[in-house]
Formats: C-alpha cells, sequence, structure tokens
C-alpha cells in the first residue's frame, strides 16, 4: 500500500536523524546476507510434554550434529555428556555434584567446549541478536569469549585468565546454563507448530506453556486445539466434548490440575445418575488411556458415560440450529428404539452393548434434563473464568492461524476440502455467503476471532468452533461422520460397519497437479515450494512414506502420542529447514527425561534429507528478508523526505 506523509512522520520517532535511518539501513542490508534461519516444523504434539520438551531441546539432533561437526575429536561418551548438558544444565549439574564429578578440570573443559560450540551456533547471527539472547548480567563476559580464539596470540593468557576467573569466583555453573541457553535459543530461528497441542498425553497445559516461552513461534490450529478453543470462548458443546475426551484419555488431571478446573459437579451427577450402572464400554482401556489415574476408574466410567450423554444431546440440537453445517448423519439418539435396546443404521438394527439411559427421554431424545442443564452451565462457566486456559487460548489466537504461509510454503493442520473430481468444496453460511479454497479459510479464521473476541456473541455464533472440531466440511477435520457414539455402545463387530470417510482431499493430494492448485489458490509460485501437512498419523508400519507428490507434499503427523505408536511404528516426524536445504526427521519413542539426564541418552532417530541447496539460502531469499527489505525501502524514503526537507530532523 502506497504510504502517506503521516506514516513517515510516525516512522522519523524512531529513526529521528538522517544517521540513525542510514545506520539502520546499512544494518540491515547487511543482515540479508546472512544465512536464513532454521526453522523446526512440529505437528500433532497431543500433550506429550517428555518428548515434545526434549526435542525442543534437542533442535531434533541439530545440536548433536553441530557438536559432531565442531568437536570431531572428542568420544562418543564426551559428546553424550555434552549434548546432555546443552539440553539439561541444571539438571546434569546437579546429578554431577552428587556423583562428586564437578571440579576445576570439568568446569574448564565444559566451558571450553560450549563456547567452541556457541560460537559456531552464533556465527551467522548479528553481535546484536547474540547480545539479546544473552542474559545481562552475561553479555560482556560472553560477548568477549565468543569473540575470542584460544590461538590468537594476543589474547591467549587472556582468555584463559577469563575462565580461570570463573571458576575460582564460583560463577562456572551459571555460566554454562547460560552457555546452554544461548545455544538451544539460536539453534532455531523460527518453530512452527502444525496443530493439535491438546489431548490425548498428560501434559498439554505444559506444551502451551513451553511453546509461550518460545520468542519466534507461529501456529496453525488443529481440531482439538480449536474445541479448547471454544470451550474457553463459552460453548458448551465444546466443554462437554474437551471432558468427554479428557476421561476417554484419563487425563483429566489437565483440567484439575493443569487448569485448576473442578470437575466435581460432574463427579457428584454421574455417580447419583449411575450409580448402579458399570458403564463397562466408558473404561479408559489400556490402549487408548494413559496409565495415570486421576480417578478411580470406575468413577472415571461414570463420568465419561454421563457426560457423553449430554454431548449427544448437545451434537442434535446443534444440528438442528445450523442446517448449513449438513451435518443430519451426525444424529445418533433419535436412531435408538429404546423398547427393544436397538440401534437403527445402515438399513440394519444393531444391538447395543449398553441401553441404560436414564436421562433421555424417548419422545424427545435431544433435550437435556434440568439437571443436565445445571450441570454443563456449571461446567461452561469454569472454562470461561479460568484464567489460565484464557492466557493459553489468547496466545493461540495472536500466534495462530487456520493457515500460514512462510517463506514460500503452505503450512495448515488439516485439509482443503475438496469434492471428488478435484474442485474446492464450496461453504455456504447462514447469509448465503459461498466460499471455498482460501476464500473458505479466511472466511473461517475472520470468523471464529470475531466470536472470541466479542462480547456480544450469542451462543449459536459460538457453534462454529464445534464446527471446526468435527463436521465433514471442516478443514480442520475432514472427515464424514464421527463414530464416538458408534464405538461405545455398539459390540467391536458391528462398530466395523461404521467408518469416518476421508474427504477427497486425502486421496488426491498425493498428485503433484493438485498440489501445485492448492498452491496456486494461495498465491504460492515458487518452485521450491511445498505444502506441510499434519493431522493423519503417516503408517510407516504399513509402508506408508510421509513424502508424496514428488516431494511437494509432505505428512510430519508421526504419532508422537503414544495412542498412535503401535500404528505408526515410530515416535513422530519433525521437519528441519536451514540455509543448506529441508531435513525430515524421523524419531523413535523418548524413553524419559530422567534417563536422558542420568544415562545421557537421546531420541534416536533417522535423517533424510528432502531437498539439498548448492548454495546457502540468504536472509535476503526468505520470509524475514521480504519484511527486511519493505523496512529498507521505507527507510530510504525516508531518508530521501529529510533530504529534501520534507520532513524536519528531529535530532
Amino acid at each position: 500500500m502506497p504510504k502517506d506523509s503521516s506514516y513517515y512522520e510516525l516512522l522519523s520517532k524512531s529513526y529521528p536523524t538522517i544517521q540513525d535511518a542510514a545506520i539502520e539501513i546499512i544494518n540491515l542490508k547487511a543482515i540479508l546476507h546472512l544465512p536464513k534461519g532454521t526453522e523446526h516444523y512440529f505437528s500433532d504434539i497431543h500433550g506429550e510434554y517428555d518428548a515434545f520438551s526434549h526435542m525442543i531441546r534437542s533442535a531434533s539432533g541439530t545440536i548433536r550434529q553441530k557438536i559432531n561437526e565442531v568437536l570431531p575429536e572428542k568420544s562418543k561418551e564426551e559428546k553424550d555428556l555434552l549434548a546432555t548438558l546443552i539440553y539439561y544444565p541444571k539438571e546434569k549439574l546437579d546429578l554431577l555434584s552428587k556423583q562428586k564429578r564437578l571440579n576445576k578440570d570439568f568446569y574448564t573443559q565444559a566451558i571450553f567446549d560450549l563456547v567452541e560450540v556457541a560460537k559456531f551456533i552464533t556465527s551467522k547471527y548479528t553481535i546484536s541478536k547474540v547480545r539479546k539472547a544473552t542474559s545481562p548480567k552475561f553479555v560482556y563476559i560472553i560477548e568477549e569469549l565468543l569473540q575470542s580464539h584460544s590461538y590468537t596470540f594476543n589474547k591467549e593468557d587472556y582468555y584463559h585468565s577469563i575462565i580461570k576467573s570463573i571458576i575460582d569466583t564460583g560463577m562456572a555453573e551459571s555460566l554454562i546454563i547460560e552457555l546452554s541457553s544461548i545455544i538451544r535459543n539460536l539453534t532455531v530461528d523460527q518453530l512452527h507448530i502444525l496443530g493439535d497441542i491438546y489431548d490425548r498425553g498428560i501434559g498439554a497445559y505444559r506444551c502451551m506453556e513451553l511453546i509461550m516461552s518460545i520468542k519466534n513461534v507461529d501456529i496453525t490450529w488443529g481440531n482439538h486445539d480449536i474445541v479448547y478453543m471454544g470451550a474457553a470462548a463459552g460453548s458448551a458443546i465444546c466443554v462437554a466434548n474437551v471432558i468427554r475426551t479428557s476421561c476417554r484419555y484419563n487425563h483429566l488431571c489437565t483440567l484439575e490440575d493443569g487448569y485448576g478446573i473442578s470437575l466435581r459437579p460432574l463427579v457428584t451427577f454421574a455417580m447419583k445418575t449411575y450409580m448402579n450402572d458399570p458403564c463397562t464400554s466408558f473404561i479408559p482401556s489400556d490402549e487408548e488411556a494413559n496409565q495415570i489415574e486421576d480417578y478411580d476408574t470406575a468413577i472415571i466410567a461414570k463420568m465419561h458415560k454421563a457426560i457423553s450423554i449430554i454431548l449427544f444431546k448437545l451434537e442434535g440440537q446443534l444440528i438442528d440450529r445450523h442446517p448449513e453445517y449438513e451435518g443430519n448423519y451426525l444424529k445418533k439418539l433419535d436412531k435408538i428404539d429404546f423398547k427393544t435396546g436397538t440401534y437403527h443404521a445402515k438399513g440394519k438394527d444393531y444391538k447395543l452393548v449398553d441401553h441404560n439411559f436414564p436421562t433421555i427421554n424417548p419422545k424427545d431424545p435431544y433435550s437435556l434434563t434440568k439437571y443436565e442443564q445445571e450441570l454443563i452451565d456449571k461446567l461452561t462457566s469454569r472454562f470461561r473464568h479460568c484464567d489460565k486456559l484464557q492466557q493459553h487460548v489468547d496466545f493461540l489466537f495472536t500466534h495462530g492461524a487456520m493457515y500460514r504461509v512462510y517463506n514460500d510454503n503452505l503450512l495448515y493442520h488439516g485439509c482443503i476440502p475438496m469434492n471428488k473430481d478435484g474442485s474446492f468444496m464450496v461453504f455456504k453460511d447462514a447469509k448465503g455467503n459461498s466460499y471455498s479454497g482460501k476464500s473458505y479459510l479466511d472466511y473461517l479464521d475472520k470468523t471464529v476471532r470475531q466470536v472470541y473476541y466479542s462480547k456480544e456473541s450469542l451462543s449459536t455464533d459460538k457453534d462454529i468452533f464445534y464446527y471446526l472440531w468435527c463436521f465433514s466440511g471442516s478443514p480442520l477435520f475432514g472427515k464424514k461422520d464421527i463414530i464416538t457414539f458408534e464405538t461405545l455402545f455398539l459390540s467391536k463387530k458391528d462398530r466395523k460397519d461404521f467408518k469416518e470417510t476421508k474427504n477427497s482431499y486425502y486421496s488426491l493430494i498425493t498428485q503433484k497437479e493438485f498440489c501445485l492448485k492448492i498452491l496456486n489458490e494461495f498465491n504460492i509460485h515458487s518452485d521450491k515450494s511445498i505444502i506441510i501437512n499434519g493431522h493423519i498419523p503417516v503408517k510407516v508400519k504399513a509402508g506408508e512414506s510421509p513424502i508424496k507428490a514428488g516431494g511437494k507434499y509432505i505428512v510430519i503427523d508421526g504419532g508422537l502420542s503414544e495412542v498412535y505408536h503401535r500404528v505408526t511404528d515410530i515416535a513422530g516426524y519433525t521437519l528441519v529447514y536451514n540455509s543448506h536445504g529441508l531435513k525430515l526427521v524421523a524419531h523413535n519413542v523418548f524413553t524419559s527425561k530422567e534417563d536422558a539426564i542420568k544415562n545421557n541418552t537421546d531420541i534416536s532417530h533417522e535423517v533424510k534429507s528432502i531437498a539439498l541447496y548448492p548454495k546457502r539460502m540468504t536472509v535476503r531469499e526468505s520470509y524475514v528478508g521480504k519484511k527486511l527489505s519493505l523496512k529498507i525501502a521505507d527507510l530510504e524514503e525516508l531518508l530521501s523526505l529529510y533530504k529534501d526537507g520534507t520532513i524536519k530532523v528531529n535530532g
């Protein structure tokens, strides 16, 4: 957009003199020639805090790779120890202290090694950026160490003197922790999260806290995130679903311990309503649940059934409110014959394994009882007024979006809904407006923001969050039907008749021409551009590859969540994109943080190069470079306005 004089008047406040503007232009132009920063991609974290935290700390093996390059003469054991020291400096030092292994020789060698790794990591950044990543009390010492060389004759004694003085004054451990922090924080320049931070694992709130502590991070929302966002916005149906999922995977501690949301009203209601009901189908199974019991499993089963029935009722009400959602297939309760205990679907009658429905009125199956309404209102209020949840969801809004274009790559969690013929699926809102492709995702992005931030939003407006959770037209879900009811109420044999049918996108996207069609839809035309996707775990065990369509499409959901390990046969994919090219990292199962600290173990992984560039990519060619180039142009215009007297120099 053309900028008027008021813009440059405002810019002159930050750069009040010709010299200020000129120096900044010189600085920014120099930065354009530095190597592009490293990007780190994650998807489908699903509350697996320990594994996620370790991958962040290790930069998916990148730090270990740097150690190998900088210190090739070191033994494997020495490199393992140094890597663990960088990942968990305080914890490792505490353990070494208990083992009485900390002495002057250890401190000296550790500092020397960390300084060499830090020099290598920070060599592609400006002094200013390194300074900003350093604690103020260590700025002088760190700058001297990173700019000194032990082989420089004039400074050799000076360099050794600094390290000796650090050890003699008892500052060695603090410096080791600081150097480790600098290495971790500057190894990766930008973190991308492709959705599904929540559900399944027990540490979603801790994952959010870690993500929020990282300076440069962006998020594309997943369906498991959007339902928490809806719950925070005050959507009763989203609250019911969040609690149901927490019961299913036995991670109620996320809500009660992590967010301080008491579920006691649900316990009281469930125990009273289903006192003599074993609720067998609702007991968290070993295959699906974390082995951490917030309550006795018998109580969890009753809670699970109580909230599930409320959810199925709320689903029916929502579908009746929104015919434009085209979700009649999600209405289940009106297909039950309560006298015979059967479920009529697909032209057949299925025997229910559980037909105790004390709160359902067969003549009006989707109406809540007085006590159910009071319960869900109380629980919704607790979600709406939970400060920590509101902080986390606010971060998801400020740093997140339905999709993102970064360095000419297209990032999103689920899919771009498509018809069988390869055309973009058209969605019509309640006013009859039509959207498809990019315009559809832009519409959804804008709508959920308006609903969340508007104090005038009605409960019906908040239904958009649940639509995004599980309806067939949702780009965050992309499947027709959700078979939660059938899973809970039918036998294993009968469940096989019910499938969640994927949108045509998932079969078409394996073809290069459809990838190019989607990239073009989002105005991306670079030969290097790729689509990076999550949501659907790659079944490595069955021979499936995460790289499809001739390298134009990459799925990085490799099953970080323990629930998926038996399906994927690995424990997650991450993507590392640096100035040399693009690498896919396949991770094996992480044992534990304690094992890593005690035995210097790391997550074993396999690295596959997807693209290697003959010449290193510079900042100029990156997303950051484009922003800097625009700023340089503005500063050059300001400089011109200073020189011709249009804007007065303020210095």
